[in-house]
């Protein structure tokens, strides 16, 4: 198969999907792989090191939408890159379509099989593609949480660990899943009082281990509660395909001290904050109400080598299933993979998405005649 690496343009963003070592493991298998020049260069590989891995380097986009079959991103297409879009084409990436309608009419009407990193899913509902992704950006948002909370730059002027004699900030994180985990493990780390809260108990059970960490049953009155407070209120729930869970309204958010700071990690899937807009790492923040909010789409792109090398680790497994048997063989034969498929022959297959987007949803078992085993 030809596999291409686009080249990212999303605003601050500097991850690519493919190592050179995946590229060299592609190749070795008898796969043609095509580098968009200067793709690898954010995460400090140089089109040489492709190279050597066996890749070939595309002059621009439009040669790698032209010769590849199955196109590899880090971040769903903007306009410019799904317009190339046609029938045949197999895009793999993270989509997050639930708040992104024009996206996924843009998709559908380009015919291609677009399978989205962040539905592959477990049979027990873990999210193998997304899990990385998820552990480094609840790590960065403790952090983007204490250097906000400083005065120059717009926060109360906390510091997380206190000091001998004076109280330490409070950090309450809004699920207990990967992200919430790791910021609530970060968040400890650095001397905080940590207040995690979610729904399920064995994930109350399993973060209640961190040392420092607070771990309770998540409802209204308690959100209500812990949210006025925090310092840093840090929302990472997430519900695969969907658009993420509102749980902090506006008028809460304008009851809380000024100076405070939220991290919207749930923001690429709409936001857990209803003040929470989308931002990027060189416009970070904005104030709502006296509350410093930093909801950047795309927190992993700050630490490129450390995202693209977790990245790879774990797509490079399903990016060889399709390249070796084709999308439609793959997904008759693996159902992990087959929950990825987000958009088939101008079809939603994904239903989390269909009711995100108001389109009509079309089981996979429609359009593909799966027998699994």
């Amino acid at each position: 198969m030809r596999i291409g690496i686009l080249r990212e343009i999303k605003k601050d963003e500097y991850r690519v999907a493919l190592t050179p070592a995946g590229a060299r493991e592609l190749t070795s298998l008898g796969h043609e792989v095509f580098v968009e020049t200067g793709a690898g260069l954010g995460s400090s590989f140089s089109d040489a090191v492709y190279t050597a891995a066996g890749a070939q380097i595309a002059v621009d986009a439009d040669e790698v939408f032209d010769r590849a079959t199955l196109l590899l991103k880090v971040k769903e297409p903007l306009e410019q890159e799904y317009l190339r879009l046609r029938e045949g084409h197999i895009l793999f990436t993270y989509l997050h379509l639930a708040p992104n309608e024009a996206l996924t009419q843009g998709l559908l009407d380009s015919g291609a099989t677009c399978l989205a990193y962040e539905t592959v899913q477990m049979d027990n509902g873990n999210l193998p593609l997304l899990a990385p992704m998820s552990e480094i950006a609840g790590r960065l948002a403790s952090q983007a949480g204490a250097n906000f909370l400083e005065k120059m730059n717009g926060g109360k002027g906390k510091l997380m660990a206190g000091a001998t004699g004076v109280a330490s900030a409070r950090v309450l994180v809004l699920g207990g899943g990967i992200s919430g985990t790791n910021a609530a493990l970060i968040a400890a780390g650095m001397g905080a009082r940590v207040v995690v809260l979610d729904k399920k108990v064995d994930r109350l059970a399993e973060v209640e281990r961190i040392p420092g960490v607070e771990a309770l049953m998540s409802n209204r009155l308690t959100i209500e509660e812990e949210v006025l407070k925090a310092d840093v209120v840090i929302g990472a729930v997430l519900v695969a395909g969907a658009r993420a869970p509102m749980l902090v309204e506006e008028d809460l958010v304008r009851q809380m001290q000024p100076g405070s700071v939220i991290v919207d990690i749930s923001i690429d899937q709409g936001g857990s904050v209803a003040t929470s807009r989308m931002t990027t790492h060189s416009d970070p923040t904005h104030t709502v109400h006296g509350v410093v909010h930093y909801a950047v789409g795309n927190m992993p792109g700050a630490v490129p080598i450390t995202s693209t090398l977790a990245l790879t680790n774990v797509t490079l497994s399903y990016i060889v299933e399709i390249a070796e048997r084709g999308v439609t063989e793959a997904a008759r034969l693996d159902p992990v993979l087959a929950r990825g498929v987000n958009v088939m022959e101008g079809k939603v297959t994904n239903e989390q998405v269909a009711a995100a987007t108001g389109h009509h949803y079309f089981p996979l078992e429609a359009i593909l005649p799966i027998e699994y085993t």
